[in-house]
């Protein structure tokens, strides 16, 4: 079976500096797929090479089959690859209603209007606070607002960059049930994110990145079982 996103020996360099080296991985139609690793080895920069935000060296990036060199990234979002970024890049001074109506602008408008409630509906805060302005928010209220504009755009596969990140656990946990819950309603997830624990619970699969490489790759239960991943990511001692 064709991945649904399959990234092989990308590369993508910042001047001189390569931030991603020859990383090669895939996601599959109704699969949640994690990377792990330090802040800075790169996961953020694949991400956003994945949707075609920065270029990539080398290497190729396919959606559904298709290669992505020649597709802007506004028109890779049109065929369902979508980014939540970790800085969420929000409208402050807008309503969290406007800001879904803008991740829904390339989407016809009776499609339009159905998925804005099935957003709501998904995002029941988010009914509650629809005129109220984005910068307003709460962290979780801001990154529920992030993930439910992405979501208008109707992705099939969803690339989430640090969700958790700065949230209380209660919230973390409610993003990570999202998270299930969008798998189960068929959207692809490919995710980023430094908590290892909660991710490798999320996942089916995973990848760790290290200084711009795939060091480590396999179910999410074998990583959790790993030694090395459980001293370095999980907080577990061995020996």
């Amino acid at each position: 079976m064709t991945a649904l996103l399959a990234i092989e020996s990308l590369s993508v360099a910042y001047g001189h500096v390569e931030a991603v080296s020859g990383v090669s991985l895939g996601v599959d139609a109704g699969e949640i797929v994690t990377v792990i690793g330090a802040n800075g080895a790169g996961k953020s920069t694949l991400l956003n090479a994945a949707l075609g935000l920065l270029p990539a060296a080398q290497g190729t990036v396919r959606f559904d089959g298709r290669d992505m060199a020649a597709v802007e990234a506004e028109d890779r979002v049109g065929l369902g690859l979508c980014l939540v970024a970790e800085k969420r890049e929000l409208f402050g001074t807008m309503t969290v209603e406007d800001n879904l109506v803008l991740g829904g602008f390339r989407t016809e408008r009776r499609l339009a209007a159905e998925t804005l409630g099935a957003v709501f509906d998904r995002f029941p805060r988010l009914k509650e606070r629809r005129g109220q302005l984005a910068g307003t928010l709460s962290g979780g209220e801001r990154q529920m607002l992030a993930m439910g504009r992405a979501l208008m755009s109707r992705p099939r596969l969803l690339m989430l960059d640090e969700p958790s990140l700065g949230l209380a656990p209660k919230i973390v946990a409610d993003i990570f049930a999202i998270i299930a819950d969008l798998r189960a309603s068929g959207v692809a997830i490919l995710l980023v994110e430094q908590n290892a624990r909660a991710a490798l619970n999320a996942a089916d699969r995973g990848y760790v990145m290290e200084l711009g490489r795939i060091s480590i790759e396999g179910t999410s239960a074998t990583l959790a079982g790993d030694p090395r991943i459980a001293a370095s990511y999980l907080g577990v001692g061995h020996g």
